[in-house]
């Protein structure tokens, strides 16, 4: 096998990890042709190092019919020419060790495209066939088989049945164009041995497993209906998510992962009902680390967020594994919106979740404040969930506009022509030019935080927090090295008694109604070291709404 790291060795890089999302078709054009691509990707590498990140995650660019934004593989083992070629990934992973950053790529394993060749030939063969065992086909219910096998519904809306002419019908948890894989067929859990193998001897650091929860489905694939076998732990559990087989699956791909050298890792994009079920998924011979969706899905508001940030630590201590935390991707609604519109809001959430023990992801555009857009016109929407009832609220092309680069009309640099999705005629001031260089700007808060999380010890490290006394509506707590933490959660200014110590960074302009060592507003985004900047620690200081600071004592 080949080794091409290039990176600096590090053992367990990826507990305290900052990583970076690229959605490929929205990131960068290299090409001109409105749609983002590995070579755009490849030029805008520098950019993501100057950020500060450590590793870089892009979502699927192989082969695919693009029914659903590249989450229906033909084949894992191509990339589609919408992006370029295997040489432009090779490159992008050569370049990526160049500069110190890691590469993450997708894997989809829950189920594939229907212009899969195994998938293909399921068809051709017809009932009974040996390569439909390799696929969830069933015969219908009804006196002529005409209704669906079990009363299974699509994530994105509909039946999870589709109905041949020849009578069998076929499971997608997804869209029609995803059949999802039998897991029970020795074939398939070869065949993704065999993929991970193919792009780890490529270079890559990892992978970002899709839908890690719905690989195994219940025996004898029941109705949603019955009771005990939807009971797991007290909560409702549906019999083709959260199913204890899939820990088999991924003890398997461990032991390929532990194959290779450079600590190469697995993300498990895991919807399961409580934190405890989560870390199931990343038991010490399992996978690395699971998005914290319910670190996501927790409003702003500090006793749900001081709860969610207790039950998510407490839930990885006893595996080992690192806690992660994350606002934004691209199937949600960008946090910025999603927690109300504010950009203060949005900047200050930003900062608690870098201040927490833990690997943290970031979705390409947050670092620039983007908010989610929302009056895209029907006719330019491609998320299949919009086409779908009772799905998803097709929001998701929201959150995938392409990034405003420069400039002060779309594409904003982006390409050289327009893109796939238009951006927002009022995104001039959010480009990466326009932000670069102000130091109240969103992407500059986002280096200077990042670049003190690299810093400090005690930014991402270790497995608790120290909870300190404060008002209501406040978070404050100490991280090792003294540093402290304060988030105002609330719509008004908090006065802090006593300042914790020097202000090391701000989401917002702090000021103070008793004596300073300056009376000059303190900065929102420099690393605040010099004595003009530092609060009389003897008097009050009035933190704003929507505020996160870190001090350091």
């Amino acid at each position: 096998m080949t080794d091409q790291h290039n990176v600096t060795p590090a053992t367990d890089w990826w507990r305290d990890a900052v990583i970076y999302q690229v959605y490929p078709r929205s990131f960068a054009d290299g090409n001109g042709d409105g749609m983002g691509d590995l070579a755009g990707i490849r030029s805008r590498l520098p950019y993501l190092r100057d950020l500060g990140v450590d590793a870089v995650w892009l979502s699927p660019f192989y082969a695919s019919p693009q029914a659903d934004g590249g989450y229906d593989v033909a084949d894992y083992r191509a990339i589609d020419p919408m992006f370029g070629t295997l040489a432009d990934a090779e490159a992008v992973i050569a370049d990526a060790h160049d500069l110190g950053l890691r590469i993450i790529v997708d894997i989809v394993p829950n189920h594939c495209s229907d212009q899969h060749e195994w998938f293909r030939r399921a068809v051709a063969e017809g009932p009974g066939s040996v390569a439909r065992e390799r696929f969830h086909f069933r015969k219908g219910r009804g006196d002529n088989g005409e209704l669906p096998p079990n009363d299974w519904e699509s994530i994105f809306g509909g039946p999870a049945w589709t109905r041949l002419p020849d009578g069998e019908w076929y499971l997608h948890l997804f869209a029609p164009e995803q059949p999802d894989f039998n897991w029970e067929h020795p074939a398939v859990q070869d065949e993704f041995r065999s993929i991970l193998r193919f792009w780890l001897d490529l270079g890559v650091d990892g992978f970002r497993v899709d839908v890690a929860h719905g690989l195994v489905k219940a025996a004898g694939l029941p109705d949603t209906g019955h009771g005990e076998q939807l009971k797991l732990l007290g909560h409702h559990v549906l019999p083709f998510f959260d199913q204890d087989g899939v820990h088999d699956v991924y003890r398997s791909w461990r032991t390929v992962l532990d194959e290779y050298e450079g600590d190469r890792i697995a993300v498990a994009e895991a919807w399961t009902p409580t934190a405890e079920r989560t870390a199931l998924y990343l038991r010490p011979d399992e996978l690395h680390q699971a998005f914290n969706f319910h670190y996501l899905n927790t409003g702003w508001d500090a006793p749900d967020l001081r709860a969610v940030i207790d039950e998510s630590l407490d839930a990885m201590r006893p595996v080992g594994a690192p806690a992660t935390w994350v606002l934004s991707n691209h199937d949600v609604v960008r946090h910025r919106t999603r927690l109300g519109g504010s950009l203060d809001r949005a900047r200050a959430a930003a900062l608690l979740m870098l201040a927490l023990p833990g690997s943290a992801y970031i979705y390409q555009g947050e670092e620039l404040g983007l908010p989610e857009v929302t009056d895209l016109p029907d006719d330019v929407r491609q998320d299949p969930s919009f086409f779908r009832a009772n799905g998803q609220d097709g929001l998701r092309d929201g959150c995938r506009v392409p990034l405003p680069w420069s400039g002060e009309l779309p594409p904003y640099g982006f390409g050289d022509t327009g893109t796939w999705l238009p951006q927002p005629a009022d995104w001039a001031r959010l480009t990466v030019q326009a932000q670069t260089g102000d130091p109240d700007s969103t992407l500059e808060l986002y280096r200077t935080a990042l670049d003190l999380r690299r810093r400090h010890p005690g930014l991402g490290a270790g497995n608790t927090v120290e909870w300190l006394d404060a008002p209501d509506g406040v978070l404050a707590f100490r991280r090792p090295g003294g540093l402290v933490c304060t988030v105002n959660t609330t719509q008004a200014a908090v006065t802090l008694p006593e300042p914790p110590g020097r202000v090391l960074l701000s989401s917002r302009h702090l000021s103070a109604p008793s004596p300073l060592s300056t009376s000059s507003p303190l900065s929102t985004s420099s690393p605040l070291s010099t004595s003009r900047h530092q609060l009389n620690t003897a008097g009050d200081c009035v933190v704003a709404a929507d505020t996160t600071v870190w001090w350091e004592e």
